[in-house]
């Protein structure tokens, strides 16, 4: 069958041609892919996942560039690379799973009661966002974790006129923004 006169473009736009495209690549996308995985559900979806991905890119298709075959081998192959790390991330996140005990209803009341607690101190967070990192690393150990000036200094590396310098730059903005952690920062502890 000859391919339409202004190429794979019209595949995203006119049926008929995605049909015809379609009929003509089927069966080698669907070899390539259960070459590919072993499942056959999965190389169902990967097969339809490829004609899907075909519509939205036919455009990038360039004969000058390779046959419309290897093309459309470059489309699956990136359909099956996708769900591979799609498989890996679903593995990994199982595997942190695995083994520990769900939460039952004391654990997440006791949770929600600490997470209720601890809203002040999100706040901070979320008011340092805009911050430079080293300003925002000495409000968080001192404003939200409670460390006195000295503390934070040896934590971040730093000297401690260093952490007051800081401090200063941001506490009138701190304090407009969240009050309880302006007046945390007023009363820092200079430590030892």
């Amino acid at each position: 069958m000859a391919e339409p006169k202004d190429g794979l473009t019209a595949v995203g736009r006119d049926p008929a041609v995605f049909e015809a495209f379609y009929r003509r690549h089927v069966e080698a996308v669907s070899r390539f892919v259960a070459r590919r995985v072993d499942d056959p559900h999965t190389a169902a979806d990967l097969t339809a996942e490829v004609f899907l991905a075909v519509i939205d890119s036919a455009h990038t298709y360039r004969p000058a560039a390779g046959t419309e075959i290897g093309w459309l081998y470059g489309v699956a192959r990136n359909v099956v690379a996708n769900e591979r790390r799609r498989a890996a991330r679903e593995r990994r996140a199982a595997g942190r799973v695995a083994g520990r005990r769900p939460l039952d209803a004391d654990d997440i009341a006791r949770l929600e009661e600490r997470i209720d607690a601890e809203a002040p101190g999100r706040r901070t967070y979320e008011a340092l966002a805009g911050q430079p990192e080293g300003v925002r690393a000495v409000l968080e150990l001192v404003a939200v974790d409670g460390l006195t000036v000295a503390e934070a200094a040896a934590a971040l590396g730093v000297r401690p006129v260093t952490v007051r310098v800081r401090m200063h730059r941001v506490r009138k903005v701190l304090r407009a923004l969240v009050p309880e952690a302006g007046r945390s920062l007023e009363y820092a502890k200079e430590g030892a």
